[in-house]
């Protein structure tokens, strides 16, 4: 199959979209720079009006400075409310970048057993909310803490040291808050994901859980997950409190210190009445990145641990690999030795199995449950990667061919048909807005559903619902059908394609086979029933994995029934030898 192995050392599609965002980091940075000279305009203003209007008593000098103040504060607005657009656009193009790549990725990786969903765009849309709120901005403010406690120190070295154990104890809060809300924050995300998911999979099977009354059930499992979640939330919320209003406390305890001693130096006349307001203004400026990080810190964690999720996401599931496009396939399929181990020690689910199919040609694929025809029949179609053997179309490896060409070659009918919320015709033309119709009406034919969608309200512009919601589960296959044969491709595998079809829909079914195989398509159809196997050409018996017979349908027919005569003679004969022996009678 594909080699998706990521290189040693290339970055994933989220390191290199935060990579190229380095130019509006830079600008974010030059804005901070400039925001946070001129947050040194309010101390100033307060200096010179304290040390020299007042002294002086000059109207003009007050006007003058307040004219100036009045302009820095414009400039101030102005350039935050850039900066503020700035990490919103940051967060909007991330999303249009990564958006499609985790939508991809989340799709492969259920194919591999993940459960998680959509959990993967809910922490794309975190990262975006983050960049785009005042805890981002943080990380460009925070440098400019020490600038303004080297302005006080300045000032006076004893205001300077009070702001400096100031600000070293309000970094040791933010410290002690990391580690007493980290655990809780963790471990409420987690339990909250499990939640989340229990409520994806009632919506999903909504029609049982009514049925059966399994709602009482079903809440009373997500209460008691919720529960858990909801108590390490409450743990860690409380601690962060505690810890937010502690550092609150801190600060204002710091700038009345400040302004104390300030006072006390003015009258000891080692500092001005001005410089005295002035440090107090800029203390408060030092405080406030540290004041406002313990504050978003439980958002900074969560937005952490959607990161570290996404990044998990995309080097568990590498990108696919670039594939030359080959010639359109004529249909041949060629199964060599294919075995799967799902799990390391487990039984196998496939053994060694091999089998052609020709172009034009029908093979049943039958076997008792669990005998592996489900998981055949994905592998037929590309899906996963088996332990050791090979899926061949036209001679190559499915994993040589691009996808996206792949995926134009192949009809695939899941046991579980899987329809999208839109219109009958985007689900016949698997959701292309630029299908044509006159494909759509093909494929529809081919698959003798058009009378059947002509009877729906609206036809082919009928609304299913989600998950075709509003059909019947014979229409939804009758659906999956056509969006199977849709562009007639040249390899169709269907697993138990009349399942829930009437005898009309059977009818239907078989007169679709006999044209698809006219057309040329390889046809592989796992399933019991004889409407089924009546379009067959050849037979394929699968037991516990393993092939138990192949060839034309007739003989290997012939040979189950011979199996099955011989196993009744023997069942008969031994019923016949365990019978006791009755003594004759005189």
């Amino acid at each position: 199959m594909a080699n998706n192995v990521r290189q040693r050392g290339q970055p994933t599609e989220l390191v290199a979209a935060l990579r190229k965002c380095r130019p509006a980091f830079v600008v974010l940075a030059l804005f901070s720079m400039f925001i946070n000279m001129l947050m040194l305009a309010p101390a100033i203003y307060m200096l010179q009006v304290y040390d020299r209007v007042l002294g002086t008593g000059s109207v003009e000098t007050l006007l003058m400075l307040s004219l100036i103040m009045a302009g820095a504060l414009v400039v101030i607005s102005a350039m935050e409310s850039n900066r503020t657009s700035i990490t919103i656009r940051i967060g909007v193009w991330l999303t249009e970048q990564l958006g499609p790549v985790l939508i991809a990725r989340s799709v492969r990786a259920r194919l591999s057993g993940d459960t998680a969903g959509a959990q993967p765009m809910r922490d794309l849309a975190q990262l975006q909310s983050f960049i785009a709120t005042n805890g981002f901005s943080l990380i460009f403010d925070a440098p400019w803490s020490p600038v303004y406690i080297l302005l006080i120190w300045l000032m006076h070295p004893v205001l300077g040291m009070t702001a400096l154990v100031g600000a070293l104890l309000m970094i040791a809060l933010t410290v002690l808050n990391n580690l007493l809300t980290r655990r809780e924050t963790v471990t409420a995300n987690a339990e909250q994901l499990v939640a989340t998911q229990q409520v994806d999979a009632a919506a999903r099977n909504a029609e049982a859980i009514e049925a059966m009354a399994m709602l009482p059930a079903i809440i009373a499992r997500w209460r008691e997950q919720n529960r858990t979640a909801m108590s390490a939330l409450l743990k860690g919320l409380e601690l962060g409190s505690s810890v937010q209003a502690s550092t609150r406390f801190v600060r204002l305890a710091l700038q009345s210190g400040v302004l104390g001693l300030g006072a006390l130096l003015v009258i000891k006349g080692e500092l001005t009445g001005g410089a005295m307001i002035a440090s107090s203004i800029l203390l408060g400026r030092a405080m406030s990145p540290v004041e406002l990080a313990v504050g978003a810190w439980r958002n900074f964690l969560t937005t952490r641990i959607a990161y570290q999720r996404i990044q998990l996401l995309l080097l568990q599931t590498p990108a696919e690999q670039p594939r030359m496009l080959l010639p359109a396939p004529k249909g041949r399929v060629d199964v060599e030795n294919l075995t799967f181990v799902p799990d390391a020690g487990a039984a196998p689910v496939l053994r060694r199995v091999s089998f052609a199919i020709e172009s034009g040609e029908a093979v049943a694929i039958i076997g008792p449950s669990a005998a592996g025809k489900s998981t055949l029949g994905r592998f037929l179609v590309g899906l996963g990667t088996p332990t050791s053997g090979s899926v061949r179309l036209d001679g190559f490896e499915l994993g040589d061919w691009d996808r996206q060409q792949l995926g134009q070659h192949i009809g695939y009918l899941p046991q579980d048909v899987e329809l999208f919320a839109g219109s009958v015709r985007a689900n016949i033309a698997r959701m292309d807005p630029a299908a044509d119709d006159v494909k759509v009406h093909e494929a529809a034919l081919l698959a003798h559903a058009h009378e059947m969608i002509a009877g729906l309200r609206g036809g082919y512009d009928c609304q299913i619902g989600d998950g075709g919601a509003r059909l019947s589960a014979g229409q939804r296959q009758r659906i999956g059908l056509a969006r199977a044969v849709y562009g007639t491709p040249r390899l169709i595998v269907l697993d138990e394609p009349n399942a829930n079809l009437d005898t009309a829909g059977e009818s239907a079914l078989a007169a679709s086979l006999a044209a698809l195989k006219a057309q040329g398509c390889a046809l592989a159809i796992i399933g019991h029933r004889p409407s089924t196997l009546a379009q067959a050409d050849k037979l394929m018996l699968l037991q516990d994995g393993a092939v138990e017979a192949f060839g034309p349908r007739e003989e290997v027919l012939q040979r189950l029934r011979d199996a099955m005569a011989n196993k009744r003679r023997a069942a008969e004969q031994q019923e016949t030898a365990d019978q006791p022996l009755v003594p004759m009678q005189r």
